[in-house]
């Protein structure tokens, strides 16, 4: 069976400069993607074109960019994160070879063999914030488990996050004894009796 060895972690992307390649429909969904997570990302679009939709999704947000012009190699210049979306391969090839002779991380959309990684489906609420992978194998399914846990956890749990982090402020001693508290409060959580 084969196993999935992604790495996750979330980044806080108002403290890095993200590129986006392409102004279409992928683009519009990486940017929004993007924005939704995180409003203060600081992110420079950059596309021959735009749809109508790009200006919509980006509009109330100055920290996003949006450059009308053909992609070169100095786009990536100072980038810490991009994005290739465009419909065309071969320009998301090159994107993809300049990002990695830049040493830069790069997502080409659609494309799992050219990604150092992948933009999850996302379940929020309030300050938890669940990623859900299948390893580039089936979008549709991670959607549908987004779907299935955004039901499923109650919009009250931002409270309990909020009171827990209060106790966890309070508690007294190491880190060891901090989390063995921690676990004996929240064990009635996962408590299978």
């Amino acid at each position: 069976m084969e196993t999935n060895h992604l790495f996750p972690v979330f980044f806080k992307l108002e403290q890095l400069q993200v590129l986006v390649v392409g102004g279409g429909n992928v683009g519009c969904e990486k940017v929004n993607a993007i924005l939704q997570n995180c409003p203060a990302a600081r992110v420079t679009v950059v596309a021959t074109w735009f749809l109508p939709e790009m200006d919509t999704i980006t509009a109330g947000y100055p920290n996003v960019t949006l450059v009308q012009k053909a992609f070169s190699c100095g786009d990536i210049f100072g980038k810490d994160l991009v994005i290739a979306a465009t419909s065309d391969k071969e320009l998301n090839t090159c994107i993809w070879e300049k990002a990695k002779a830049s040493k830069v991380l790069i997502n080409v959309a659609d494309t799992p063999a050219l990604c150092d990684f992948y933009l999850g489906s996302v379940v929020q609420k309030g300050n938890l914030k669940i990623a859900i992978s299948t390893n580039g194998k089936s979008p549709t399914i991670a959607k549908r488990l987004k779907e299935v846990l955004a039901d499923a956890i109650p919009d009250s749990l931002e409270n309990v996050l909020q009171h827990l982090n209060a106790i966890r402020d309070r508690l007294k001693g190491d880190f060891a004894d901090k989390v063995k508290k921690l676990n004996e409060l929240t064990s009635v959580l996962v408590d299978k009796k």
